[in-house]
C-alpha cells in the first residue's frame, strides 16, 4: 500500500495513524451484524489485516445489546437479519446521539444498495467482502474529515479467504431451517440467507437455486420442487465441506 501525505496533513493526523500506514484502521473498533459466520470470518480478517477490532452480533437483539454498552466507530449491518430487516437498524443508528461515524450495509444482492442510503448508509458493501482495498475504502471514505488520512491511495490487490468452518456452519444452518420450513417467515429467509452465502462462496449453482426458490416463492408457486432441491444441494455441499 502506498501512501502521499502533505506536511500539513502530517501535522493534523494522529501519531498512532501516521505510524502504521499499512493498517489504516488501527484504533477502530467495528461491529458487523451479520448472521452468517462465513461472511462474518471474511470482515473478521479484513478488519484484522487492516488493524481494526471487531465485535459481531447475529441478530438485530444482540446488536442492540452491543450498542448499549458501547460506541462503535463503524457499524457493518446485513440488510436481512432472522429477526427483521437490517434497514430498520441503519435508520435507528443513523439517527443517534452521539453518531455513530460509519454506517454501511451489506448484501448478497447489489439492488439493495439503494435502500441501505436510503436508510441512512454512508456506504455499502456487496458480497462476497474480499478485497482490503474495498473494504478499507469503504470505511475511510466515510470518516469525519479530521479522522481521514489525506491523499491515501489504497492500491493494494490483497484478498481474504474465509475458514471453510464457517461456510459449514451456514450450510448446516440452513439445513436445520430446512427441515422445519413451513411458513412464509421461514422460507424468505432460506432464500435471502442462502443466496448470500452462495455468493460469498462462489457457489452459482447454489446462489441460482437460492434465486429461484425466492422468485417462485413471491409468484405464489408451488415450492416443493425447489426445497427438495435445494435440500439435495445443501447436503452434498456440507459433505464436500466436511471432507476439506
Amino acid at each position: 500500500m502506498h501512501t502521499e501525505l502533505g506536511n500539513t496533513a502530517k501535522e493534523a493526523l494522529p501519531m498512532w495513524r501516521m505510524s502504521l500506514p499499512g493498517r489504516p484502521l488501527v484504533g477502530l473498533t467495528v461491529l458487523v451484524v451479520e448472521d452468517s459466520r462465513f461472511a462474518s470470518e471474511a470482515v473478521r480478517l479484513l478488519c484484522l489485516r487492516s488493524g481494526a477490532r471487531i465485535r459481531r452480533a447475529d441478530c438485530l437483539r444482540s446488536a442492540a445489546r452491543h450498542l448499549k454498552t458501547y460506541r462503535p466507530t463503524v457499524v457493518i449491518v446485513d440488510l436481512g437479519l432472522p429477526d427483521g430487516n437490517g434497514a430498520d437498524l441503519i435508520a435507528q443508528i443513523s439517527r443517534s446521539v452521539p453518531p455513530v461515524p460509519v454506517v454501511l450495509g451489506i448484501s448478497g444482492d447489489p439492488s439493495l444498495e439503494e435502500v441501505a442510503l436510503a436508510a441512512g448508509a454512508n456506504g455499502f458493501l456487496s458480497k462476497p467482502v474480499e478485497s482490503l482495498a474495498v473494504f478499507q475504502q469503504a470505511i475511510l471514505s466515510g470518516l469525519p474529515p479530521e479522522s481521514r488520512l489525506p491523499g491515501v491511495r489504497l492500491l493494494s490487490d490483497d484478498v481474504v479467504q474465509p475458514d471453510a468452518s464457517g461456510l459449514r456452519d451456514d450450510l448446516a444452518h440452513v439445513a436445520e431451517i430446512l427441515g422445519n420450513a413451513h411458513d412464509t417467515g421461514a422460507i424468505d429467509y432460506i432464500a435471502r440467507f442462502l443466496a448470500g452465502v452462495a455468493r460469498s462462496a462462489h457457489d452459482p449453482a447454489l446462489e441460482a437455486a437460492a434465486t429461484a426458490l425466492a422468485r417462485d416463492h413471491q409468484a405464489g408457486h408451488a415450492l416443493a420442487a425447489d426445497l427438495a432441491r435445494i435440500s439435495s444441494m445443501v447436503r452434498d455441499r456440507l459433505a464436500n465441506v466436511a471432507g476439506m
